[in-house]
């Protein structure tokens, strides 16, 4: 008798991706360190001496607007002693000078002074520059690379540019952000992000807002596509979208939203969300801040959820689980471009 093979089941990682210290750092260093990186908006460098200063997995860094009008990218860290420059987030400085010691940069990265050092035969500012970053820009973002060696910034991209090309993206400011800070690996939240398959449990404001039954999640290149139909009176008309390995994209008719979903350790990650809109008159900041509100209030109402499934992924009981073909399509390709970036463990 002949009988048909059953087909091999598609399962997610194993509990243990989400929490063990070996693969947390395989991560940082064959992930984190090797992709491009969004980091803000390109309207926070629009003058000589402005900067966005960030954290990627414990390596500190900055961007700024050289005196010449290049960006340049750096190593939030002195050659001296490891202090550092700037506070995360954005501003401006006219001189980069060691908080720790007060060794002094340019903005090219050379040191210029190093205060009380004192004179010595062996010693030459010259061997002492700032480590350099990789720095692009894309449609008005600002993304970062560690690896000095990477690729070009477009060859990178996939099929994000081809996707976001029907919208004025360079006509929206950004005009506010947030940060949350949730209890759970950065892949059970990128997880539960790049599907919806939990909204009508998890969201149901948001599913009332959407025709659920038509909701599509698919994955193009380097990209997971989520849409669904709107009903009358949404504000979620557009598009949702994850580039690998940690950017969000969602995009609407008057504006759009980025987030950076980073690991802050094996067990806690926090999200930087910044929001734009095409509108920027006075008279609609109090709409602003209700939009803004709102897509707040879905990215709070994920962290129960994702915080209890950490858990229970820690817990040793649960191993790997089966991915629904039409509604965790972007589950199983995060988790096959992960695989494929870490190699065989």
């Amino acid at each position: 008798m002949n009988l048909a093979l059953k087909p091999a089941p598609v399962l997610s990682l194993d509990a243990d991706w989400y929490h063990r210290a070996d693969i947390f750092e395989r991560e940082r260093r064959a992930v984190f360190a090797r992709e491009w990186q969004f980091i803000g908006a390109l309207s926070a460098l629009a003058k000589s001496g402005d900067y966005i200063a960030t954290e990627i997995v414990g390596w500190r860094v900055f961007v700024l607007r050289d005196r010449h009008g290049e960006l340049r990218g750096f190593h939030n860290l002195c050659r001296h002693r490891a202090g550092y420059f700037l506070e995360d987030g954005q501003g401006h400085c006219d001189v980069l000078r060691c908080k720790y010691h007060g060794w002094v940069y340019d903005t090219q990265g050379r040191l210029r002074a190093t205060p009380g050092f004192g004179e010595t035969s062996w010693f030459d500012k010259a061997d002492y520059p700032l480590q350099a970053v990789k720095v692009a820009t894309w449609r008005n973002l600002v993304f970062v690379n560690l690896d000095l060696e990477c690729r070009p910034l477009e060859s990178c991209l996939g099929d994000l540019p081809e996707l976001t090309a029907p919208y004025a993206m360079e006509s929206f400011t950004c005009l506010g952000q947030a940060e949350f800070d949730i209890s759970c690996n950065w892949k059970t939240y990128t997880d539960n992000f790049v599907e919806g398959y939990h909204i009508p449990s998890i969201h149901p404001g948001l599913n009332a807002a959407i025709d659920f039954e038509r909701f599509e999640a698919y994955h193009r290149e380097n990209v997971v596509v989520m849409k669904a139909p709107q009903r009358e009176g949404s504000i979620y008309g557009g598009v949702w979208l994850w580039a690998y390995p940690n950017m969000t994209l969602s995009i609407y008719p008057d504006g759009m939203n980025t987030s950076r979903i980073l690991p802050v350790d094996r067990q806690k990650s926090r999200l930087i969300y910044h929001f734009y809109f095409r509108d920027t008159a006075p008279a609609e900041s109090e709409a602003r801040a209700r939009t803004i509100e709102t897509n707040c209030a879905i990215v709070r109402e994920d962290f129960g959820i994702c915080e209890i499934a950490q858990r229970n992924l820690e817990a040793g009981t649960h191993s790997r689980g089966p991915l629904s073909p039409k509604q965790e399509e972007g589950v199983r390709y995060f988790h096959d471009r992960l695989r494929g970036s870490l190699g065989p463990l």
